[in-house]
């Protein structure tokens, strides 16, 4: 498809002209709202597939401009059947170095609307920051202007904005569309609302957020409103500071805003000269992302996620034949928590391990003798107070004692790996693009992002990770079963 030469000035609903009119005048400028396909729905690694534009001067003017656009890339199955574009309707579009120039002509001067703007306008700011052209513009974000005008009802997606507000889509999932869906939806904001709480929700959505002085003025206006992880650098590149969130640019944003008490958000404020991003499908990415971030590259201000080196548990030791079961305390670097391993509790330290296997006997009355933290001749001393049933002198069968320190424990047993070998958690973003984390024995692999390369996925050979496994057994109590798939091996050349 060639770029059109000129603005479609298209016919909208009776009435539709006049009310659109007074939005311009109440944002104090002309407006375009704008929707974009894409290859996926991160702004780094995706690209932009087709651009609708639906523009509205002050005199009510309605205006049209559409264009595929030719990705450079492949377009993965899920999004040609999400959009309809397919690789054979955009082999002759211009590239978007083509059609840059036409596009900021239109948008020039005008309030960016965008359903989940923070999507649409990251992802023309990455293409126009690889061609080196710096662009920025005021941006309304027409889920939050919804969410500020109608907070009685808990969805405000495009598709139920659609249903409630009893608008027509002729084109759902195409860029032109979905933007015409956008300016139908304005008028009716601006034939409905009170014009004072309209342009009161309006300001509020649009308001500007402070950042410190070394910092780009631009910066808030390319973090994106998804999940991901955060990194801050200060002088001379150190990283001081690795973070995640559901939403970047708020958590982001929020570390500049803190309260006049947060001494310590203070000083990483006026640290920092640099904010890099990286978006994940969700949360549990980002999660994971960020304590892998924190290990590998130590930032300066994390306190959390510390290495699992050091980290110890108890471990139950197989016993001789008639001999009472021991616990041993073992550093959980190297150990494997297959099916049949009997791990207790998580420390930092060996002897707060031990101190807590100290407690758990004098609790329940065990031997420790039998339990290996005595090496006394004859009965163990807790035997002599009347504090053990004396499995330690053969008073206490070996088979019940042995039941009795597996019931003490069981509130703090590690969670055996509960699958046959690897599992994938599929994490999908708004726009239904996949992240795959590969796990393997609570250990996490790394994450792809097409089925077909799962099983090519190797094994690093990482050992346990405390974070991981915590992170990944909260995840699965509630995950829904549909989102883990169970992998192949990957198999040697």
């Amino acid at each position: 498809m060639t770029v059109p030469p000129g603005d479609a000035v298209r016919a909208v609903p009776a009435g539709a002209s006049a009310d659109l009119r007074s939005l311009p005048e109440l944002l104090d400028r002309d407006l375009v709202c704008v929707d974009l396909e894409t290859t996926g729905g991160n702004a780094t690694r995706s690209r932009i597939l087709e651009i609708g534009l639906v523009t509205i001067d002050r005199d009510g003017t309605i205006g049209e401009w559409s264009t595929l656009v030719n990705p450079g890339c492949r377009i993965p199955g899920a999004i040609a059947a999400f959009t309809g574009i397919d690789e054979s309707m955009v082999v002759d579009a211009p590239a978007f170095e083509d059609v840059y120039p036409e596009l900021l002509r239109r948008l020039e001067g005008r309030v960016f609307i965008a359903h989940n703007a923070r999507f649409d306008y990251g992802f023309i700011k990455a293409e126009l920051r690889r061609l080196d052209v710096r662009w920025q513009a005021r941006t309304l974000c027409t889920v939050k202007l919804s969410r500020r005008l109608y907070p009685q009802y808990p969805r405000h997606n495009l598709d139920a904005l659609i249903e409630r507000h009893g608008l027509g889509c002729e084109a759902r999932h195409r860029a032109l569309g979905d933007a015409r869906v956008l300016r139908d939806l304005l008028s009716i904001y601006a034939r409905d609302i009170e014009p004072s709480r309209l342009q009161a929700a309006a300001s509020a959505v649009l308001a500007e957020v402070l950042l410190p002085a070394q910092l780009p003025a631009d910066l808030a206006d390319e973090l994106p409103e998804s999940p991901g992880v955060y990194r801050f650098f200060g002088e001379g590149d150190a990283l001081l500071y690795v973070g995640k969130s559901k939403n970047l640019r708020t958590r982001v944003l929020a570390h500049f805003a803190a309260a006049p008490g947060a001494r310590r958000e203070r000083e990483l404020a006026t640290q920092v000269r640099r904010v890099e991003w990286e978006e994940t499908a969700g949360e549990l990415g980002a999660l994971l992302r960020e304590a892998r971030a924190v290990k590998s590259e130590r930032p300066l201000h994390n306190r959390r996620l510390r290495d699992s080196a050091g980290v110890h548990t108890l471990e139950l030791a197989p016993a001789a034949p008639g001999e009472p079961v021991c616990v041993r305390i073992a550093e959980l670097a190297g150990l494997e928590l297959d099916a049949g391993a009997e791990f207790y509790g998580l420390f930092r330290k060996a002897r707060d391990a031990k101190q807590a296997l100290e407690q758990i006997a004098r609790a329940h009355g065990l031997c420790l003798k039998a339990l290996g933290l005595e090496n006394a001749q004859g009965s163990c001393f807790a035997y002599q107070l009347g504090r053990c049933r004396g499995v330690c002198v053969g008073k206490e069968p070996t088979a019940l004692h042995d039941t009795r320190v597996r019931l003490a424990l069981a509130a703090s047993r590690l969670k055996p790996w509960p699958y046959a070998g690897r599992i994938a958690i599929a994490e999908r973003d708004w726009r239904g693009q996949a992240d795959l984390h590969v796990f393997d024995a609570w250990r996490y692999l790394g994450t792809v992002h097409e089925e077909a390369d799962l099983a090519l996925l190797a094994d690093p050979g990482l050992p346990f990770d405390v974070d991981v496994y915590r992170l990944l057994t909260r995840h699965l109590a509630d995950a829904p079963a549909a989102s883990v798939i169970q992998v192949e091996p990957c198999k040697p050349d």
